[in-house]
């Protein structure tokens, strides 16, 4: 309805409101039989209509929306009319009209009662279909922050509250907003008065491990969990509080990181020149970001995809603008077994530190291409270890992985390689110190099962899954790059540590929880009418069904709480440059039998066909962190 046609409803049904005001006071003082309404007393009600639409117009009542008529707004039409019961005794004075005192009292509470009572009525009336027209949510906290939410979406037109839940008794059985609060065990009464809705979790300051708890008691529901963006994006005007986004998985693994050492984290990069080789890549980019916040003199971002490459640089110019650095960024193209090129980077730039992250990591990629695989996990870490030490590169810090323990797999086994080859290198006559770093899957990572299974999820189904036992270690990327820095500026030099990756993950138990906090259920023997399916494809060539982070069982504690230091079977140089030059040889020949062979009967404990299905007598990395 268009607003000037609005405006003239409200006009019109405030003027008859008014009038019948007017006759029913002094029909209710006099009764029918005694009224006589002369000229004055008509130009008294002409007198009072008037002011009091006057009133109402110049104190904004007009502009108000109807359906958001509330107890402020009642209140400022009773004081309005209060003021119009005023107008009434002096303009019966004013005109000499007859006018008993009880009849402006009653004319003032006839007019409320029809003009803030209508009102309501039509406020009532369209909320209540909007109410049907909105989705029905609940909310998770009914503190301020709870509290400000349903506000905002009181005013929307998108969601409706229908409760809030909250585990402190003194809320429960009492309304805000007027709505009613439930502690978290009344979830499923709620299910079936409303159906599914979504659960909006509204709790200031939240910690992982707070996070973890609501989201345990809330996932046995299968009820789509949303939160509030950071306040700090709220109150800084960035989000709005009404803004939702979804659950992430490292809030469902509830894992709290360990604050970082200041000192470790800008060792090897503050007023340093910093290169990063694979710096497009998942971990790459992560570093970058991190590495920027030390301050180095200059970062070199070096990466073999001229698009990944082209992204980070975009990326770290655009935060370095908005926060006034001036660091200079380096973008570079190249190929790290390029012995050659990196040795004239390395001169030009006069790099100082290196975080070597350029790899192939996919392991059934890496299974059907071992020449690729070899040339750059293998020889193209040789190629660059040896620049960095003709070039006097300070410190090399090799990105290494738990798939190299016992390796089932060409990938593993390449990883395993290079960190041997750092090993081998590191007590010759050089100024580079190598260190080795070695972690579990990532969160979020390019490859990673997270973003497949949310993919697999929205679309429907089914869920893939080699094994239903298989199990993985995981950490969010921004603490694995944190991780890294630290754990590189530790050591004397061909230093394997080890990152605490906490518990392992059954990834069946992820798939479950993922597809319950979508709001969707799993379909299975006893639960046939679920939403997506669990298919199980069987293991890859090479995949274990439990991955180690450790060799030996005597690894170290360190200065920081989640790196420990492995002592680990080393190989002298000769013995690692048979290696190089059998691969080198086979490669040449373009035989993949015989790298497999050279592989396997190298020391890297290669095993292509063992694939334990049962966790390995071996202490795994979280046996040894109790150690």
């Amino acid at each position: 309805m268009p607003s000037s046609l609005k405006l003239m409803l409200a006009l019109t049904y405030d003027v008859i409101a008014l009038a019948l005001a007017f006759f029913l006071a002094y029909f209710l003082r006099l009764g029918a039989s005694h009224i006589e309404i002369s000229a004055a007393e008509a130009s008294v009600l002409a007198t009072v209509t008037l002011s009091t639409m006057l009133l109402f117009y110049f104190a904004g009542t007009y502009r108000s929306v109807v359906r958001y008529f509330n107890a402020k707004a009642t209140l400022k039409i009773a004081g309005l009319l209060i003021i119009a019961t005023g107008i009434f005794y002096l303009a019966g004075h004013l005109y000499g009209a007859f006018v008993p005192r009880s009849v402006p009292i009653v004319f003032f509470t006839i007019a409320c009662f029809f003009i803030a009572g209508a009102r309501s009525l039509v406020g009532v009336i369209t909320g209540k279909k909007w109410f049907d027209e909105r989705e029905g949510v609940v909310i998770y906290g009914a503190g301020n922050t709870g509290q400000q939410l349903a506000n905002t979406l009181l005013l929307g037109n998108q969601y409706q509250p229908l409760a809030f839940i909250d585990q402190k008794s003194h809320y429960h059985n009492r309304e805000l907003l007027g709505i009613n609060i439930y502690p978290p065990k009344h979830i499923s009464k709620l299910i079936k008065r409303y159906g599914q809705f979504k659960i909006l979790i509204a709790v200031s300051k939240l910690n992982k491990n707070r996070m973890q708890e609501i989201i345990a008691g809330l996932e046995p529901y299968a009820l789509e969990l949303l939160t509030i963006p950071n306040m700090a994006d709220i109150v800084s005007g960035k989000r709005k509080i009404d803004q939702f986004r979804e659950v992430s998985v490292d809030e469902l693994l509830g894992r709290e990181p360990v604050a970082p050492d200041p000192q470790l984290l800008g060792a090897n990069i503050r007023n340093k020149v910093v290169m990063v080789s694979g710096a497009g890549g998942s971990i790459g980019k992560e570093l970058c970001r991190q590495i920027i916040h030390q301050h180095p003199a200059k970062l070199v971002l070096l990466d073999v995809s001229e698009a990944l490459l082209y992204e980070i640089n975009q990326e770290l110019t655009v935060y370095l603008k908005e926060h006034h650095l001036a660091i200079p960024l380096v973008p570079l193209i190249g190929n790290v077994q390029n012995g050659i090129l990196m040795t004239s980077i390395f001169h030009s730039e006069n790099v100082q530190t290196i975080y070597h992250a350029a790899a192939y990591k996919h392991v059934p990629l890496v299974e059907n291409n071992v020449i690729a695989g070899i040339s750059n996990n293998v020889l193209g870490t040789y190629e660059i270890a040896q620049a960095a030490i003709y070039c006097g590169v300070e410190t090399f810090v090799l990105i290494s992985t738990d798939k190299a323990v016992r390796p089932t797999n060409v990938m593993g086994a390449t990883k395993r390689l290079a960190e041997l080859i750092l090993q081998s290198l590191a007590p010759r006559d050089h100024n580079t110190r190598f260190v080795m770093v070695r972690f579990g899957n990532v969160l979020g990572s390019s490859g990673s099962v997270v973003p497949l299974f949310k993919r697999q999820i929205k679309a429907g189904g089914p869920i893939t899954i080699t094994h239903p036992d298989i199990i993985r270690y995981f950490m969010t990327i921004p603490e694995a790059a944190q991780l890294v820095i630290q754990a590189g500026a530790m050591g004397t030099g061909g230093d394997v540590f080890v990152l605490d990756m906490g518990e392992p993950v059954k990834i069946v138990d992820l798939a479950l929880n993922m597809t319950h906090l979508m709001g969707l259920t799993v379909k299975s023997d006893t639960h046939p009418d679920g939403d997506i399916e669990i298919v199980y494809t069987g293991l890859r060539p090479g995949e274990k069904l439990y991955e180690e982070l450790l060799i030996d069982a005597d690894a170290q504690s360190t200065q920081h709480q989640r790196i420990l230091t492995a002592n680990e079977h080393s190989l002298t140089w000769p013995e690692v440059k048979a290696i190089l030059d059998q691969l080198t040889d086979a490669m040449r020949d373009e035989d993949i039998t015989k790298l497999r062979e050279i592989l396997q009967q190298a020391p890297l404990q290669y095993q292509p066909d063992s694939l334990p299905q049962q966790k390995p007598d071996t202490p795994s990395q979280a046996d040894a962190v109790n150690h």
